[in-house]
């Protein structure tokens, strides 16, 4: 990890089965990140579209390590990389009775070069919005 990894934390009011769910299945990942051609799966590659855009394609990459209920890696690239390929490790943790769920996304200043920052600024933004969602959507689906 370096100082341009980004890394966040979410607790999630979900065991962990449920959240994993969120992060491989089609039709969950549409509800806060963005609709996927298809379950992602180890060794294979993914595409998930832009639904304010026609669903063209918006980020891409292929599924690198996939341990169930505990940890999925996958290469991750959007546009602005011109096909640069970066690195999504997402964790959960049992927490409390919820889930922790752990991003770290790597790579981006080599992927970006000299537009790193401004690439790191929105990809930022960007998984702060999603985490949001992701929230909103396992609340709505896990009632308290």
């Amino acid at each position: 990890m370096t100082a341009t990894t980004i890394t966040k934390t979410v607790f999630l009011n979900a065991p962990q089965d449920v959240v994993w769910a969120f992060l491989t299945e089609k039709d969950k990942l549409a509800r806060w990140f963005h609709p996927a051609e298809q379950d992602l799966k180890e060794g294979s590659d993914y595409t998930l579209l832009d639904q304010n855009n026609g669903l063209s394609k918006i980020c891409w990459g292929k599924v690198l390590e996939m341990r169930p209920c505990s940890s999925l890696v996958y290469t991750f690239t959007v546009k602005p990389l011109n096909g640069a390929m970066t690195t999504v490790r997402w964790t959960l943790e049992e927490a409390a009775g919820g889930t922790r769920l752990t991003l770290q996304h790597e790579g981006i200043e080599q992927a970006a070069g000299e537009a790193a920052f401004m690439m790191l600024s929105a990809l930022d933004a960007g998984w702060d919005e999603h985490f949001g969602r992701l929230r909103e959507a396992v609340r709505a689906l896990v009632p308290a």
